[in-house]
């Protein structure tokens, strides 16, 4: 199933803000906020500015600047995950498993919620407990589908280093790509995928 496939069918389900939508593009504003200024710096004043609203009127959509915030972290994860799901599906082998995950997450980092993801990783310590505790659940479903395709990798005798470990080395390597990776360069994310497979040695 096509990514905007998947997206539509989210928006559908209620699952995720239509971009479109006005709540969309406070969220998609947000991501890019909070990513270039930080979300402590972030005011709602700015974010209201940025979309072209009155402060207030973001109180129609959200309790508070933190439930904004919640909100960019799960809708990217929750889409980002159904994504993963749908590639897996399509491949045949669990070699073909990895490299589908691979490469979806470099393009969640890289492409279009790049900027969300960002603020996934680097605005964690900003959410209160109750809604990490949230976020969590959504991440801990996202990182099963990773552990289960190492971890068969590894039964296979293919992966040679310890799943968990193997994960949370990539999920540092990968979320740092956006720090130094050119879209529309040299190399592109397939390549970019390939260059990753090679170094664990699939």
């Amino acid at each position: 199933m096509p990514d905007h496939t998947i997206q539509q069918s989210l928006i559908a389900d209620q699952r995720i803000s239509d971009p479109r939508s006005a709540r969309g593009r406070l969220l998609t504003s947000a991501a890019r906020l909070f990513r270039e200024q930080g979300y402590e710096r972030t005011t709602v004043r700015d974010l209201a500015s940025d979309v072209g609203i009155q402060s207030g009127s973001l109180f129609h959509h959200f309790r508070s600047k933190e439930d904004i915030l919640k909100a960019v972290m799960e809708e990217t994860i929750i889409l980002n995950t159904e994504i993963m799901r749908a590639a897996l599906a399509r491949a045949e082998t669990v070699r073909d498993k990895l490299r589908s995950l691979i490469a979806c997450e470099l393009e969640s980092i890289n492409g279009q919620t790049g900027e969300a993801m960002a603020v996934l990783v680097f605005e964690w310590r900003s959410l209160s407990d109750a809604s990490r505790a949230e976020i969590l659940k959504l991440r801990d479903v996202y990182e099963a589908l990773w552990m289960e395709v190492l971890s068969a990798l590894e039964e296979e005798g293919r992966l040679k280093a310890d799943p968990f470990v193997t994960r949370r080395m990539l999920t540092g390597a990968l979320s740092w790509t956006i720090t130094w990776y050119r879209p529309g360069g040299s190399m592109s994310l397939e390549d970019l995928t390939g260059e990753i497979m090679g170094m664990l040695g699939l």
